[in-house]
């Protein structure tokens, strides 16, 4: 028998995360499923230095998740069709807030970190997501 990686002495590994994304966006209702459409996700120890000058980062542990695309809401049928949409999961700040927080578990971050994404490609801010967040607490 294979032990859960949560059960080992090593970290995660960036096939443990996507596992764990899957299961996180399969554990979603089917209308958001459906709704959101074809969605790749991409696990990364980190950003790449270009994602983080855009957004004026020097930490790469700063940015755990970052959505890339075209949202729903400003696409077109008169536009090209577009890239597919991508939501990035960065696995070595997830692990570090994981440590650092305590109080949650690893699968709800990253469950929490690929929703925020995912939001992201539905059209809303962070602010919007933020104000959703805190009317479901």
């Amino acid at each position: 028998m294979t032990p859960d990686p949560a059960d080992t002495a090593l970290a995660p590994s960036l096939d443990d995360f996507a596992r764990l994304a899957r299961l996180a966006f399969n554990g979603l209702p089917e209308e958001f499923r459906l709704a959101a459409g074809e969605v790749v996700f991409r696990i990364d120890d980190f950003a790449d230095e270009e994602i983080l000058a855009e957004f004026d980062m020097e930490d790469p542990f700063e940015l755990t998740g970052l959505y890339q695309g075209v949202d729903l809401a400003n696409r077109s049928v008169m536009d090209p069709s577009p890239e597919p949409s991508r939501v990035f999961l960065y696995r070595r700040p997830i692990l570090d807030e994981w440590a650092e927080r305590g109080d949650i578990g690893l699968y709800d971050l990253i469950a929490h970190v690929l929703i925020h994404e995912i939001g992201h490609h539905f059209g809303l801010s962070d602010d919007d997501i933020d104000a959703i967040e805190a009317a479901a607490d």
